[in-house]
């Protein structure tokens, strides 16, 4: 079982009970953080992307990783961040929930594309933008042509081959989310405004995205979360997760009109439903 401590709002003084989050270790073992009884929650009044991670040293083979910092939303609208304690992490149960870690030290895969990410706020890819892939109008050469080939395009360009990054950390999961989708033609990546219930929210123009690199498959209710968040900023969505999708999760999702994605630990989104067959296919429109 995970750990669990008791968390009282300073808000409204309502009282939590908060679960240990759990996250892949590069060795293959679940890790969670060590959560602090005595400390005191503290509500979040500002955001920047170094405060949204702390390390942890796994327990197991003693490797150091990055992941979200854990935090957990009042019903009176603050979010709380959990106090952790800095020692190793235990090893968790192999069905681990949401984010959270313990401070230590910048793991080395984290330290790589950290600095990248301090350039723009989220992760960058550093072998440069992506082709558009857009096949400019020809022009005619000499007499006027028909009028039925007046308006003739070149086909687009294919795309290069995407570049993954191969996933050790939390962070390297949205580090590898964000550049596929950059990849697709995304631009002005950035953190969410809102975070998810789950992972970790990156957001581009006109398309919200969710990456939950927790090692339990994607719920209901975290497709759900996703959507109508979408909904609310009038934008599209696609949600990747690295454990995968529950039965109803993938059936909600294909209803709604979701793309699902599997990170794989290449870093290499995979589809999971037509929706992010047709989006790997087509791009961003």
């Amino acid at each position: 079982m995970s750990e669990s401590v008791s968390v009282r709002c300073p808000a409204c003084r309502r009282e939590h009970l908060y679960e240990a989050p759990a996250y892949p270790c590069e060795c293959g073992a679940p890790v969670a953080p060590s959560l602090d009884p005595h400390g005191t929650a503290t509500a979040v009044t500002h955001r920047s992307w170094e405060d949204e991670w702390v390390a942890v040293r796994c327990a197991t083979c003693g490797r150091r990783g990055e992941w979200p910092r854990p935090e957990l939303d009042c019903a009176c609208g603050a979010v709380l961040r959990i106090p952790v304690t800095r020692g190793p992490a235990r090893a968790a149960g192999g069905s681990g929930t949401a984010a959270g870690a313990t401070g230590e030290a910048t793991s080395e895969a984290g330290a790589a594309t950290g600095a990248a990410e301090k350039a723009a706020g989220v992760p960058q890819e550093g072998t440069g933008a992506r082709q558009d892939g857009m096949g400019a109008r020809q022009d005619g050469m000499g007499a006027r042509q028909d009028a039925s080939d007046s308006s003739r395009r070149t086909p687009p360009a294919p795309r290069r081959p995407f570049q993954p990054i191969t996933i050790r950390t939390a962070r390297d999961a949205v580090t590898a989310a964000a550049v596929y989708l950059r990849w697709l033609g995304y631009r002005d990546i950035r953190r969410a405004d809102q975070r998810p219930p789950t992972g970790i929210g990156i957001a581009a123009h006109g398309l919200l995205a969710q990456v939950d690199p927790t090692v339990r498959p994607a719920s209901l209710r975290d497709v759900e979360c996703l959507w109508l968040t979408a909904m609310t900023e009038s934008t599209a969505c696609v949600y990747f997760s690295l454990a995968g999708y529950a039965p109803d999760a993938r059936t909600r999702a294909d209803t709604l009109g979701v793309p699902l994605f599997v990170l794989d630990l290449t870093g290499t989104p995979q589809p999971v439903n037509s929706l992010a067959d047709e989006l790997d296919a087509t791009g961003a429109r």
